[in-house]
């Protein structure tokens, strides 16, 4: 079966740090683009990161720039979103999800272009 797995969410205090796993089943993450998406409560879905596993090209949504960082272990299959700095804002449903599409084909942003999705993992920032 073709799915993907996030884990690592939880509760953490503000400036505290949290590393999201997404692991890949059924097929492999070589030549996919990775995108992390959030989604707040009474928000849209938003683009957090994207990450080319073919070449590596890292694009970040300016909100988590320098605090978010992104990682993978080919021989897990596996994608790390590394999460330093939280802010309560952060607080979120977060969703690991892959794409055929390269990063350059991509409009940045459009759920419709990611062929697999996460079931989610709750992130939740305390002030």
């Amino acid at each position: 079966e073709v799915q993907l797995v996030e884990s690592g969410g939880g509760l953490v205090q503000a400036g505290g740090s949290l590393r999201l796993s997404c692991a890949a089943f059924g097929f492999t993450f070589d030549h996919y683009t990775v995108g992390w998406f959030r989604q707040a409560p009474g928000k849209e879905r938003e683009l957090v990161l994207v990450f080319s596993l073919t070449d590596g090209t890292t694009a970040y949504a300016e909100s988590v720039k320098g605090r978010f960082t992104i990682s993978s272990d080919n021989a897990k299959n596996t994608v790390y979103l590394q999460m330093n700095n939280l802010k309560p804002e952060d607080t979120a449903v977060y969703f690991c999800a892959a794409s055929a599409l390269s990063i350059t084909d991509q409009v940045m942003g459009v759920s419709s272009e990611y062929d697999y999705w996460g079931q989610g993992t709750q992130v939740t920032v305390s002030s």
